[in-house]
């Protein structure tokens, strides 16, 4: 006897935007964590903080509003040491002053190259109790939010988590994912999960410390999106590029509200949040994005490797899907106004950038499914790469840098 029943499962996504979260909005943080529909004592709380952003104005009164709040139980890792699952050794959570009581961990790509972190956060989750009903506020950017998010999807089978992105990149794309992972096998993103998290909080305020490489790494996602989406949100990137690129507020936040609302769209309604199926459109540029991060340690940066890789398979979609060369252009000229270099020189070894479409494939999980464009708006998904043709956009993408003058 058979038995094959469909269902679904009810999931609500909530994003928020905010101006000054340490500030006025502070209650939009608070709120979230104080369910109505449940009679219980105030919720436990684990602050989880990027030691890149643990000093700034903005985080230190956030945590300390956070702290004095009556409405839940923040827990203190000021004094904390927590012995990892496998007994290997003792990691400390010192107190790093003026973040105390959140736990401080070092962000960027390093948080996600093994398991270290995720086991340490394991163990504060275990020290404290937490259980389902429990919250996680992790502060900081995409790589930290990964991995923050692996351990709380999996601890308990998943414990609440309230990310507060504090990277454009993050804010315009991975802050408002349903995935959580890291690194493993020396493979971007091998391991993990998918989770959807209790909110998202996106606060200007936050961008306000990160330095002019962070700050324009985000839009590199923006540009891919509304590429795929919205031929009004590409150009509007393209009039803007200058005025994001110097962080004038306004056009600053319609572009990472575009980017963001964009993501969630497509995770909330495009009918496969979870990615069972073969086309995976928001990832645009990335099998050479992926590779270009891989094979440089990550010294390219993700925001820098997708556009990158959005600019070689936009070049590519002209040459063989009949992308006007002048949309092309337009693409290079936005990227280089908003202040991404287009070049890498490990790109001058073509057989090991086009690895990548294999490992890409192996990612999928089945045959090879790339999405390309035929023109804004209209993205096409394709199952071969013209390997000849894509050396030869490799090869016309030195050239537009050469007289773009994005080659880094």
């Amino acid at each position: 006897m058979n038995f094959d029943v469909d269902f679904t499962i009810p999931q609500r996504h909530r994003v928020r935007f905010t101006s000054d979260l340490s500030g006025k909005d502070f209650e939009v943080l608070t709120e979230l964590m104080v369910v109505n529909d449940e009679v219980a004592p105030p919720p436990k709380v684990l602050l989880i903080v990027d030691h890149g952003v643990a000093n700034t104005p903005a985080t230190r009164q956030l945590i300390s509003r956070l702290t004095a709040s009556k409405q839940i139980r923040v827990m203190d890792c000021s004094s904390v040491s927590v012995r990892q699952s496998n007994e290997r050794s003792t990691p400390s959570f010192p107190n790093h002053e003026p973040t105390s009581p959140a736990y401080a961990m070092m962000g960027g790509e390093i948080c996600k190259n093994d398991t270290d972190d995720v086991e340490k956060i394991l163990g504060l989750i275990n020290r404290f109790d937490f259980d389902r009903r429990s919250f996680i506020v992790a502060i900081g950017g995409g790589a930290l939010l990964d991995t923050v998010g692996f351990a709380a999807a999996t601890a308990h089978r998943g414990v609440r988590l309230i990310r507060v992105p504090t990277t454009t990149l993050a804010q315009s794309d991975s802050g408002v994912g349903v995935k959580n992972a890291i690194n493993y096998f020396n493979k971007k993103n091998w391991l993990g999960t998918f989770a959807v998290p209790w909110a998202v909080i996106n606060d200007q305020a936050m961008l306000q410390s990160l330095s002019e490489r962070d700050f324009c790494c985000g839009f590199s996602e923006a540009v891919k999106v509304a590429l795929l989406k919205s031929p009004e949100d590409f150009e509007f990137l393209c009039h803007n590029a200058a005025g994001i690129r110097q962080r004038e507020p306004d056009v600053t936040f319609e572009a990472i509200k575009q980017s963001c609302l964009h993501h969630l769209k497509h995770i909330t309604q495009g009918g496969d949040p979870f990615e069972t199926k073969e086309a995976r459109p928001l990832d645009f540029g990335h099998w050479s994005a992926h590779k270009l991060e891989s094979v440089t340690e990550y010294q390219v940066r993700h925001g820098e490797a997708v556009a990158i890789g959005v600019m070689l398979d936009c070049i590519y979609s002209s040459r063989v899907h009949g992308l006007s060369e002048d949309v092309v252009r337009k693409v290079g000229e936005c990227f280089a106004e908003l202040g991404l270099r287009l070049w890498h020189d490990s790109l001058d070894n073509a057989d090991l950038i086009l690895s990548g479409l294999e490992e890409f494939r192996q990612h999928l999980g089945g045959r090879l499914t790339i999405t390309l464009l035929e023109d804004v708006g209209k993205p096409v998904d394709v199952h071969e790469i013209d390997m000849v043709q894509m050396r030869n956009s490799i090869r016309d993408l030195d050239q537009w840098c050469q007289v773009l003058q994005t080659r880094g």
